[in-house]
């Protein structure tokens, strides 16, 4: 089998943090996304997956290579495709051409997720769901008495289905997929100037094609920041690891409240740290307290009060220590001249 990752979108609902790096290549608890994507999608396939193919933007040859480590470490071939200009998730599929024959899983790069089914590689197609309290939200499936889908709706506004697409799928016949696309595009058949997959998918039921359903347990996104530092607390808590501290990690004068993961050559001095924390490599936090948040590779914390936040790599982030003497029935305020 093989999996192919759409990756090439700009990720503007994550910036700044995707000015500089992909947002599928953030970590969350010492691994990226993507990596942890495509390992949670090799643990439920029945068969080896051969090949995995990423389909990018311009992103350099150093991410590129990041990839190609990924899929290496899992016994996979990396193909790296290219998608140019920004004209739909169909489109970015037929960008990797070559690699859509036979049994494949696309999966977009910004979900994760949390799953306990093995998937069913003998059914025409699988469509990845879960069931949400605000379906209108979402791009819903709608299901016939045999558990197959007979149609997708984006966003409804009257109550149809609470069944996600969380945007996995797998195609036993991957050139079909091919080929269906290539008729979106051969015909121009697009929305907003983009073509989408759901259009394809719509076209192979009315042929006879079968899309059977399969529901994850939970559906992680990392679509923005607040999201993203979700994911990590509950990436940290499934895990059931407590703290995950490296050996070479100097924890000084510090207490680390789990569940936490601290990287390899990380100082953490005179702070508390927890719980919910992920410090990814080479980072030096001292006199902080930080909590719930993520904090990439290389940074330099001091006298910081940090929660519920995102710090990139090789930032340099200070801020103050106050020596007070203050007397009863005192209110002291910190306010915004904005």
């Amino acid at each position: 089998m093989k999996i192919i990752i759409p990756m090439a979108g700009m990720g503007k609902r994550m910036r700044p943090h995707t000015l500089t790096l992909p947002k599928p290549l953030i970590s969350i608890a010492g691994k990226s996304i993507v990596q942890r994507l495509v390992e949670d999608i090799v643990k439920v396939s029945n068969e080896t997956v051969e090949e995995i193919a990423f389909i990018v933007g311009d992103f350099g040859k150093e991410v590129e290579e990041k990839l190609i480590h990924i899929a290496t470490k899992l016994g996979a071939e990396a193909k790296i495709y290219y998608q140019h200009q920004p004209l739909g998730t169909a489109h970015a599929l037929l960008c990797a051409a070559p690699s859509l024959e036979g049994k494949i899983t696309v999966a977009y790069a910004d979900t994760l997720f949390k799953a306990d089914f093995t998937l069913n590689e003998k059914e025409d197609g699988v469509i990845w769901v879960h069931k949400v309290n605000n379906p209108e939200q979402f791009g819903v499936v709608k299901l016939d008495a045999q558990n197959y889908i007979i149609d997708f709706i984006e966003k409804p506004q009257n109550f149809i289905s609470d069944l996600a697409i969380v945007g996995i799928y797998y195609f036993k016949d991957g050139a079909y997929l091919r080929s269906e696309i290539q008729f979106l595009v051969d015909n121009n058949i697009s929305k907003n100037d983009e073509y989408q997959l759901t259009d394809a998918l719509q076209n192979m039921m009315k042929k006879g094609t079968r899309f059977a359903i399969d529901r994850v347990n939970e559906w992680l996104d990392c679509g923005n920041k607040d999201a993203t530092v979700f994911t990590n607390q509950r990436i940290l808590e499934l895990a059931q690891m407590g703290n995950q501290v490296a050996e070479n990690a100097k924890i000084i004068n510090s207490i680390i409240i789990p569940p936490c993961f601290i990287s390899r050559e990380t100082e953490i001095v005179n702070s508390i740290i927890g719980p919910h924390v992920s410090v990814e490599k080479n980072t030096f936090i001292s006199h902080s307290i930080v909590t719930n948040s993520i904090i990439e590779s290389h940074s330099h914390i001091l006298n910081a009060n940090i929660d519920n936040s995102m710090i990139g790599n090789f930032v340099e982030y200070s801020g103050e220590i106050l020596d007070v003497s203050i007397g009863d029935y005192t209110t002291i305020k910190k306010t915004s001249n904005a």
